[in-house]
């Protein structure tokens, strides 16, 4: 593994599926099956990454299951539970010109057209009709903007750590 390599967390290992070491697995990507794309994994055991060869991989009722490179009992299935499954950030696709992973978006500072800062952003939450930002302002209580490009976010400026808003503080 690279000096370079930047784990980025999609899931984790939860169980063992089967007797032939097969392991259920517990995806943040969305949809669910796009975690069986990505290839290698690393797992995380005793504080280190350990990168994993997926064999094979499938839906199975609501949930995923996961055949790995040298997992061949359900003992040592058992025993990856609760650990993370990760992929190097340089597997992600790239992006068009616009389009924003959500982790690049968190941290940044929210600002409205007058300059007013209005906090920082925690976490974005999907709501069907559009995703939310949820901004932590600076008094400690929580705005929730509509994450909607060209209405309520004006520009995105990852650079300087700031989105500007088509927002009140007040709203």
């Amino acid at each position: 593994m690279s000096e370079a390599f930047e784990p980025l967390v999609v899931g984790k290992l939860n169980g063992a599926y089967g007797i032939k070491g097969w392991v259920k697995v517990y995806s943040y990507t969305s949809p669910k099956e796009n975690i069986l794309n990505y290839k290698p994994w690393y797992i995380k055991l005793n504080g280190q990454w350990k990168e994993v060869t997926v064999l094979n991989g499938r839906e199975q009722g609501k949930t995923l299951v996961a055949q790995l490179e040298g997992c061949d009992d359900r003992n040592l299935a058992e025993s990856y539970h609760g650990t993370e499954v990760a992929i190097a950030q340089s597997q992600l696709p790239t992006l068009s010109e616009g389009e924003y992973y959500w982790r690049d978006l968190l941290g940044l500072k929210v600002i409205n057209q007058a300059g007013e800062q209005l906090g920082q952003i925690k976490k974005l939450m999907e709501t069907g009709a559009n995703d939310v930002l949820v901004v932590k302002r600076p008094d400690g209580e929580e705005l929730l903007i509509p994450y909607v490009p060209d209405y309520s976010i004006i520009k995105v400026d990852l650079e300087a750590g700031i989105m500007t808003v088509d927002w009140e503080s007040d709203y």
